[in-house]
């Protein structure tokens, strides 16, 4: 028998810590973390990220536009047809750096519109609130999931101490 046939064959299966949380029982690790990881969602989640949301969605560039320049994001979002009605000022010796496109086709564009340049920034804030939301959740629940779990089924963070 090779060692590969000896691994798949051994009669000694690994012991597997179980846990309780709440009126949950017979927990696997990785039911523990799912459970903590839903519970710190919905703790985050709340008014500000459907804000978040909107923004994303309202700066997509799904309205048709006249031609632009070769190069330029096809279309226009309900955010930038809005901000450049109400901001409708120009600077007359600045431009303003503004991340346009989607993910795929991000560029960095130059405005000298109060209006563009808002409208432009607003899907990027919609981001980082949402990527913010992505990482507190993990490192909150990663912490709360090392503070329960045993030495052996905690999760190696690779600062220690970092999370717990």
């Amino acid at each position: 028998m090779n060692e590969y046939e000896l691994l798949i064959t051994s009669s000694s299966p690994e012991k597997i810590n179980l846990y309780s949380y709440g009126t949950l029982e017979d927990l696997t690790p990785q039911e523990l973390y799912l459970c903590l990881m839903a519970e710190e969602m919905l703790e985050q989640l709340g008014i500000h990220d459907i804000a978040s949301v909107m923004a994303i969605i309202l700066g997509y560039p799904f309205l048709m536009t006249k031609a632009k320049p070769n190069g330029a994001t096809t279309g226009t979002s309900i955010v930038s047809l809005v901000c450049r009605e109400l901001l409708d000022i120009r600077l007359k010796k600045a431009y303003l750096p503004a991340i346009t496109g989607t993910l795929g086709t991000l560029k960095l564009s130059w405005t000298n519109h109060i209006g563009a340049f808002v409208g432009r920034t607003i899907p990027e804030i919609g981001w980082v609130i949402g990527v913010y939301d992505v990482v507190s959740i993990s490192i909150k629940t990663t912490m709360r999931y090392n503070n329960i779990a045993k030495p052996e089924d905690r999760i190696n963070d690779a600062t220690t101490g970092t999370l717990g």
